[in-house]
């Protein structure tokens, strides 16, 4: 009896521990950014960097991270943020996304944020 006493309560420790080790790595705050045409087609290879606030998105300096390159269907997705606003760039070749809209809403805790951007 005391065997399954011990065995039972390991069993609970472990799944204990699992659950909250998990609900942290299965809940990241994300920004999924697709990028889009004038056309409203989607865009490859375009560099997307994010900026925390206005200023240093003006300046195009300190980057939250490293940009990243839109895959084939046209997004980049950023793992691991805080859920604040936060400004987009969208750069290939001579087309960006001055004017067309910079800045996200504020990103919702715990869950992949979507984002259309527009270049022209």
């Amino acid at each position: 009896m005391k065997k399954y006493t011990q065995i039972t309560l390991i069993i609970a420790v472990f799944f204990l521990f699992s659950f909250t080790l998990t609900s942290d790595q299965l809940l990241p705050t994300s920004l999924r950014i697709t990028v889009l045409n004038e056309l409203g087609n989607t865009e490859t290879e375009v560099m997307v960097t994010l900026y925390g606030n206005n200023e240093d998105y003006k300046k195009e300096e300190n980057a939250v991270m490293e940009g990243k390159m839109t895959d084939k269907r046209g997004r980049v997705i950023f793992k691991g943020l805080a859920p604040k606003v936060y400004f987009v760039n969208a750069e290939k070749g001579d087309k960006n996304n001055y004017g067309a809209g910079v800045q996200t809403d504020t990103l919702q805790e715990g869950r992949v944020n979507k984002v259309n951007i527009i270049i022209e």
